[in-house]
């Protein structure tokens, strides 16, 4: 399984990269495996400030819904417009184009608490 060592990831099996004040948001390739074929991605907050850990949009596959947890407060600047056509960018390119959303994030120190990618593994393992 692909786990990139350059990002950082929850425990709800999102992935972050971060770049400065800005990080790329989007869901681990362990989730969209677990999730299977994704149908729809649900991003209604554009603009919006989210606190760390809430929910900010849902996923949809073909046996289940999934909400989109914040990884890191702060506001969501941008939601990847390809995935309103083209879902399953999510389960074909989960760490590239399958990109979910950019946040200008309002509290570096909640960075300190998200899982390297050798935490993340043992979680998926």
């Amino acid at each position: 399984m692909n786990i990139p060592a350059e990002l950082k990831y929850t425990k709800d099996h999102e992935w972050v990269k971060i770049d400065g004040d800005i990080a790329t948001v989007g869901i681990t390739e362990f989730a969209q495996s677990e999730l299977g074929d994704i149908v729809y991605v649900e991003i209604e907050t554009v603009g919006e400030t989210i606190a760390q850990e809430e929910v900010f949009g849902s996923i949809e596959a073909v046996k289940t819904v999934s909400d989109l947890f914040m990884p890191l407060s702060g506001e969501i600047l941008e939601f990847n417009e390809e995935l309103d056509g083209n879902p399953e960018l999510v389960n074909s390119d989960p760490y590239g184009a399958g990109w979910m959303v950019k946040v200008k994030i309002s509290n570096p120190a909640e960075i300190d608490a998200l899982l390297d990618n050798a935490a993340y593994q043992a979680l998926v393992h």
